[in-house]
């Protein structure tokens, strides 16, 4: 998981907003400033957070209990960013939407079974690869469209409906995918789910609804939280299983970087073959390639075990870093075009 989604729907104190191509940065909102900087500063944090884990692991070996919690935080913080006409947006583009979303729910877990299979991954790493797949859209998601002047408004909805049907599809998903591997209890992790994700965002979206002007004073602080929570979850992660980092670190790697980089090609690609536009299929991209790996790491972590992870906290790192990258092409590719 990353940084905090940036809404760039409608704001309940100035009515709705037309999707437009992103401004210049001396002209965006605080909150979306605020979120660009934290997309930018977030791998680095997280880097960091590793490097102590790996290092000082005794010291943070406890912290394990508490990544359920921390991931509630990162998806109260994201519920608050949310309005109801990014629901009733849903309505407005079915077709759009429920691409990107059977795009994201068949790609990224199809392609981690397949790299678990051919890389010939550990029960435990080949559990947690396949895990990440499973998870819905990464918060960030949104932000890095915007940053590749992308399809915001349909990059807002995708994210929305994968995350609220998150606890029917990745556990059913991961039982069917990476049960060959581990043990999967989908019961048990639907009820994770809908305690880490659902609840807490729809909580934060109660409140966004009851006191919509007092939390838009604090959206520019909630990518920060955001960043400095995942963090946290990442060193909790890598602490427990710092032994298998030094043996395992670079097939984990490899493994983020395909899964990773053919979800991001297989999304644009998606969005390409339906002809929704260039906007559209940057949208559809970073849906794709892009996930709540937070929630990959919490689960991993819950139901199978630290090792598990592993792919999670380097998939949350490496998908910033690559979405960053991605996205200054595309925005680059953009303003050559004109």
């Amino acid at each position: 998981m990353s940084t905090e989604q940036t809404n760039q729907g409608p704001d309940p104190a100035t009515g709705p907003a037309t999707p437009a191509r992103p401004a210049p940065p001396g002209d965006l909102p605080a909150s979306d400033r605020a979120a660009r900087r934290a997309v930018t500063v977030f791998p680095l944090l997280v880097i960091a957070a590793g490097a102590i884990g790996l290092l000082w692991p005794a010291h943070f070996t406890g912290w394990a209990p508490a990544v359920p919690w921390l991931l509630g935080v990162v998806m109260f913080s994201m519920g608050l960013t949310l309005t109801l006409p990014d629901f009733t947006a849903v309505a407005k583009r079915p077709w759009a939407v429920g691409l990107g979303l059977v795009a994201h729910y068949v790609i990224m877990p199809g392609l981690g079974w397949l790299i678990a299979t051919v890389l010939h991954l550990p029960p435990q790493l080949a559990a947690g690869v396949i895990l990440v797949g499973c998870a819905p859209s990464g918060t960030a998601s949104n932000v890095v469209t915007f940053l590749a002047r992308g399809d915001v408004a349909l990059s807002v909805s995708v994210a929305t409906v994968s995350t609220v049907l998150a606890p029917l599809i990745t556990p059913p998903l991961t039982l069917l995918l990476a049960g060959q591997f581990l043990d999967v209890d989908a019961g048990v992790m639907v009820t994770d789910i809908l305690k880490t994700v659902l609840l807490p965002v729809a909580a934060g979206l109660l409140v966004r609804v009851v006191a919509g002007r007092s939390v838009g004073r604090v959206l520019g602080a909630l990518p920060w939280l955001s960043a400095v929570t995942i963090a946290a979850i990442v060193l909790a992660v890598v602490a427990g299983s710092a032994a298998l980092i030094k043996d395992a670190a670079a097939l984990v790697l490899l493994a983020v970087v395909l899964h990773n980089g053919l979800g991001l090609a297989l999304g644009y690609g998606a969005g390409k073959l339906a002809r929704l536009g260039r906007p559209a299929s940057r949208a559809m991209a970073f849906e794709v390639g892009m996930q709540n790996s937070g929630l990959a790491a919490s689960l991993a972590t819950a139901h199978f075990s630290p090792a598990a992870a592993l792919p999670a906290a380097v998939f949350s790192v490496w998908h910033n870093v690559s979405g960053a990258v991605v996205a200054a092409w595309m925005a680059r590719g953009e303003r050559r075009a004109r």
